[in-house]
């Protein structure tokens, strides 16, 4: 098994994933061994002022590979790509060491994008 890690970035409000990208208060920064689906570490941050393209090259710049999203734009996923940054949206309200685990065991349920304007 490879020793890999994944930097997955989850948008927060109030501890939770928050639904509306944009408008998240924090995002919290999880670094995970997909290998094993192990939580290496958990950290949450404040972004800088929401403007468009300062979100991608922020997280980017915080080493994340994947966000995992309630809803977010078109043009904003496009950004995240450039970036080399995977998008997963439609991902419910919750933890985000659940959500996280979730992903990495291939059982996190997705629904639709809630922002697809």
């Amino acid at each position: 098994m490879s020793d890999t890690k994944l930097t997955i970035a989850i948008p927060l409000a109030n501890g939770q994933l928050c639904q509306h990208f944009g408008h998240c208060q924090q995002f919290a920064l999880i670094v995970a061994n997909p290998a094993n689906g192990e939580i290496i570490s958990s950290n949450n941050l404040t972004p800088p002022p929401h403007e468009p393209g300062v979100l991608p090259r922020w997280l980017a710049e915080q080493n994340a590979t994947l966000i995992i999203a309630g809803g977010m734009g078109q043009r904003a996923q496009d950004l995240f790509t450039e970036q080399g940054i995977k998008v997963v949206v439609g991902a419910p309200v919750g933890a985000p060491a659940e959500l996280v685990k979730a992903y990495l065991s291939n059982t996190l349920k997705t629904g639709t994008n809630s922002c697809a304007h």
